[in-house]
């Protein structure tokens, strides 16, 4: 990797924790430069300023997240198995984030709902992806007999990823993990009602 492109990788790592610990609004070139160690001239040499950073870094970490959601399904025997260790990913995030602050979608789509255009439009498809990862999931689960086959995979993915992200929240205010382990159960409970028991 070329010099120019580890200082681009490097400022979009560091923004990436910044822009989720801050917020974007909450973050400045300033702080940019004191995350990273670059000059100004250095960080405006890789982009053309903070909103291009700001998408840059939260695609980094939506790979993060896909990436874990991949690795956590690989071991995984049956459809259910995979989307609760999906969101065991999520299993701890007062203490086990991903990258620090919390969820990088959650907490994007939070800021970036009324303010940001060009962020809202990168959590909106990073949203999407994630939804569908779930559907395609359990589509497979009902491909393989495994679940019934009058299952709505799109409204269950839907369900799946708005209770995860609302027991993240919830979790994260309250410093507590109660809250998304009762979300992780409830999704348990849901799916099995869709199993075929053989």
């Amino acid at each position: 990797m070329r010099k120019g492109e580890k200082t681009r990788q490097l400022i979009i790592a560091k923004s990436a924790e910044l822009f989720n610990l801050k917020g974007y609004a909450g973050s400045s070139i300033q702080d940019i430069m004191e995350v990273t160690g670059l000059s100004k001239g250095a960080i405006y040499r890789s982009f053309s300023g903070k909103d291009e950073i700001a998408t840059e870094a939260f695609a980094y970490g939506g790979r993060l997240l896909m990436d874990k959601f991949e690795e956590a399904v690989r071991d995984a025997e049956t459809a259910i198995d995979k989307v609760v260790a999906v969101c065991e990913v999520h299993g701890d995030p007062v203490h086990n984030s991903l990258i620090d602050g919390g969820c990088p979608l959650l907490n994007t789509a939070v800021e970036a709902d009324d303010g940001y255009p060009p962020l809202r439009e990168s959590a909106i498809a990073a949203h999407g992806i994630f939804v569908s990862f779930i559907e395609n999931l359990l589509r497979d689960g009902v491909k393989t007999g495994e679940l019934q086959a009058e299952l709505d995979a799109a409204d269950l993915a839907s369900f799946v990823v708005s209770s995860l992200e609302g027991g993240v929240m919830s979790s994260r205010l309250t410093r507590d993990n109660r809250h998304v382990r009762i979300i992780i159960k409830q999704i348990k409970l849901v799916l099995s009602a869709y199993e075929i028991r053989k």
